[in-house]
């Protein structure tokens, strides 16, 4: 998400501190992924989060509204779900085939390929997806 930020023209990043700007990151990807969610892990409060990353709250509760909106990302957002989550999140999963909504893990392969190719998946189900990026995605 850093690398992201750094290549937007202009930069968010440029202004304001380094710490504030890493705990905002952070807290953006915990957003996205449920972090003070009591009953998910890992776990931690925003406010834990700020107390550990020496930053005020309320500037990175900001910030990260702010990355956010630039990067248009929202809670589940399989852009910027945790790899470990990414095999049980349907919307990582979710393709139009004929103008029909289907899960890509039941497609036949050649279209499950074909959806890998154009970077709509994040693997090829039951491949080894070590270090695998679709080819669209991997230089971003």
């Amino acid at each position: 998400m850093a690398a992201t930020l750094c290549r937007k023209r202009p930069s968010p990043l440029a202004g304001g501190t380094a710490r504030v700007w890493a705990c905002a990151i952070v807290y953006a990807v915990g957003k996205v992924n449920f972090l003070s969610d009591k009953s998910r892990k890992p776990h931690l409060g925003a406010a834990e989060l700020c107390r550990l990353m020496e930053a005020s709250q309320a500037s990175a509760s900001a910030k990260s509204g702010q990355i956010l909106d630039i990067l248009g990302a929202m809670p589940l957002d399989p852009r910027w779900c945790l790899p470990s989550r990414l095999a049980d999140h349907p919307l990582a999963w979710m393709i139009t085939v004929n103008g029909i909504i289907m899960d890509a893990r039941s497609a036949p392969r050649e279209i499950q390929e074909e959806a890998f190719r154009l970077g709509l998946i994040p693997y090829l189900p039951g491949a080894d997806t070590e270090g695998v990026q679709p080819p669209d995605k991997a230089t971003t």
